[in-house]
């Protein structure tokens, strides 16, 4: 009866170390694959904001070539305006020789 009890005693020492072990395995291994998850996830991220970068970058460099067009056509139009104050002057002066 006493052998009989002391190898319950030892099974169940045994069962709760094997539980323990186990237990902080799995534990271990979910924690693993949870770091690598959480790498994965953070990548992501990061080359989505890398992209976005990028195509704000593009976006200013579009508007900074589109403000240099515009101040060139302002520039022209300036030009324009004065050639054409001074026909309207010369075409003034036509009419009223006539």
């Amino acid at each position: 009866m006493l052998n009989e009890t002391i190898i319950v005693a030892v099974i169940g020492v045994i069962g709760t170390i094997c539980g323990i072990y186990f237990g902080y395995s799995g534990y271990k291994r979910t924690e693993r694959k949870d770091n690598q998850q959480e790498g994965k996830e953070s990548a992501t991220l990061f080359s989505d904001i890398g992209y976005i970068k990028s195509g704000i970058d593009d976006l200013k460099r579009k508007q900074e070539k589109s403000d240099e067009r515009h101040i060139e056509i302002i520039t022209r139009l300036t030009s324009v305006e004065a050639s054409t104050k001074q026909a309207h002057k010369r075409i003034d002066e036509i009419i009223e020789k006539e």
